[in-house]
Formats: structure tokens, sequence, C-alpha cells
């Protein structure tokens, strides 16, 4: 099964916390030059933390030798060519990687940053965005785009999570892209849609408007969209699975503040808590997994939640600190 490479794989790549399987697949995300924006502002986010006292950032290194010689000790092909930017940036990378466990970073001063936000587990935030478009950002989700959108070039921004989009239509019908990790991109002119990425799966649902979905992967085809439509996607298969739905609205109810559910299995409820809470959830006996819940809950109550599945799915929650263990009475 692929391994999901996001900002909290890459963390513990550069804190040396990775299994063998989690590095090997960080650093063939990082070797990719389309993962170039994403990657420099994880860099960036990694090196403002507190635990770093300082940061190197000397541009006299010889980045592209450093790389060559990294990416053979990685076992990473060099490509034949590529924008030197990058060979800077994959050096830092790649180096942060090798070496990291003393704590230092190797980071160059790169000419934009960018704009990144970020939420917390149980957080959600409303980014207004230099175009007029607007931005909800779901629960421990992260968004990136430039600092200034060029007038010749699509308004473009990177996704890890999910968040919900109203954009606005422009004049000269510049696009909008958004990108995610799993090399599935959203292609609009002015539209309100939801986008999902975790778990190894990412999932567009169209409330209005009309969106082109598109894929890095050349064995799936693109797929134009039009309201009420869900386009969903898995790393480990190459299939795109369109369908109806009954009320879109549902995927944006977290919007405000709310997780709503309707015959929702209990496996994907628990994913729900997770992705919300950052709690761990387990549910000890398999044939819980079909249980169905319906119902709607506050985002900030998730007390009111597992008393809720108790009393309607008759079974024994229990919580100890950040876990929460389902079993049958």
């Amino acid at each position: 099964m692929p391994t999901e490479v996001n900002f909290e794989a890459y963390l513990r790549y550069v804190r040396s916390e990775s299994t063998p399987g989690e590095a090997r697949a960080v650093r063939a995300w990082l070797a990719q030059p389309t993962n170039a924006f994403v990657a420099q502002q994880w860099m960036q986010a990694y090196a403002d933390m507190p635990e770093h006292d300082t940061a190197l950032a000397d541009d006299s290194h010889d980045y592209g030798q450093m790389l060559a010689q990294l990416r053979m000790q990685a076992g990473l092909a060099t490509p034949a060519s590529t924008d030197q930017r990058w060979y800077r940036w994959a050096a830092a990378a790649v180096i942060a990687g090798v070496l990291a466990g003393g704590g230092w970073l190797v980071q160059r001063k790169f000419t934009d940053p960018g704009v990144a936000y970020a939420t917390a587990y149980g957080q959600t935030k409303i980014i207004h965005l230099p175009d007029g478009s607007e931005v909800t950002l779901n629960a421990h989700s992260t968004l990136r785009h430039a600092s200034a959108w060029e007038a010749s070039k699509p308004r473009e921004v990177w996704l890890d999570g999910e968040a919900f989009f109203a954009v606005k239509h422009l004049s000269d019908n510049k696009r909008f892209v958004v990108h995610t990790t799993a090399g599935l991109n959203v292609e609009v002119l002015g539209t309100t849609f939801d986008v999902y990425r975790r778990h190894q799966q990412a999932r567009v649902v169209l409330l209005s408007g009309k969106v082109l979905v598109d894929f890095d992967d050349p064995q799936r085809s693109d797929v134009t969209m039009h309201p009420g439509e869900l386009v969903q996607v898995l790393d480990k298969q190459t299939d795109v699975i369109k369908k109806a739905v009954s009320d879109p609205s549902d995927y944006t109810t977290w919007t405000t503040n709310r997780m709503v559910f309707a015959e929702t299995p209990l496996e994907e409820v628990a994913t729900r808590l997770q992705d919300t809470y950052g709690v761990e959830v387990t549910l000890r006996q398999a044939e819980l997994k079909k249980r169905k819940f319906t119902g709607a809950i506050p985002v900030g109550d998730v007390d009111l939640l597992c008393q809720t599945l108790e009393e309607t799915l008759q079974v024994k929650i229990k919580r100890e600190a950040n876990r929460i263990v389902i079993s049958a009475p």
C-alpha cells in the first residue's frame, strides 16, 4: 500500500523518526520537481518551529553537487535537467533527512516564500485570497499559494487536508487551480466545491458551477463535473469514481462547525474523529465497522458525539487521553 506523504510524514523524516518505508516515500516525493512549492513551504514551516534556534542559509554551497551525492546515497536517480532552484531545494531537503538528528537544517533564501495557512485539530479558518475568492480550511489542514499571482498564469493553491472553495470569477476568465499531493488537480473559473485529501484518497464534491478534474497519472482520464456530483480516487487504484450525491451540502457541514452523519458506517465516523480531533480511534470488533450512524453533532463537542454513539449504536466507548476505544457491550 502506498505511503501518504504529508506534512506530518515530512516532519518525522527530517527528525529521523520515519520508518524505512516512509523515509523512502518521502525521498521519492521530494525528488519530484512538481512538488517544489509545497515542499518549500514545509521546509519553511519546519525551520520556523521553536526547536530551531538557528537556521543555516548559505547560498555559497554547491547545491547541485550536494544533491547529486545525496541522491546517490538515497538511491534516487538524478534527473537529466531540472530547474536550478529545485536542485537547491531538493539538496537542502535531502540533507535534512539524511543528516537530521542533531536538530539542524539547511535552508536557502527563496525569492518567494509564498503564503501558508494551517489549522490545528478542532479548528477551522476562513481565508480570503488575493483575487477575492474565499476558502474555508477544515481542521488539521494546510493551504499555500504564491505571494503574488502573475497576470499571465493561473491562480494556483496547494492543499493538504480539506477545504471548501468559493472561487470568484474574473473578467479575463483566468483559471483557478487546486493542487493536491494525490496528483489530483481541480480547475475552475467561478464555483463552490469541496476538496478532500487524506488517508491515501482524494475527493471533490461540486455544489455549484462547473469544474475540470485532471490527474497527473496518465492512466486516469480527466473528468468534467456538474453540480451535485462527486469524484473520488484512491492512491492504490487507477479507477476514478464519479457519482451523483443526493445532497452535496452534507460534505460541507463542517464549514458551519457541525458534523453531520447520514447512515455513515462507524469506520468512517472513526476516521472523521481522527481527522477533526487528532485522536486515535480503535474499533475492538470488526463487525462494528459496518454499523451505521445518523445524526448531527457540534464540532467542538466530542463528548456529546461519544455519548450519542453509545446510545444510538449500543456500543461502549472509553476515552483515554488522546485515544478513543469503541467496543461491543
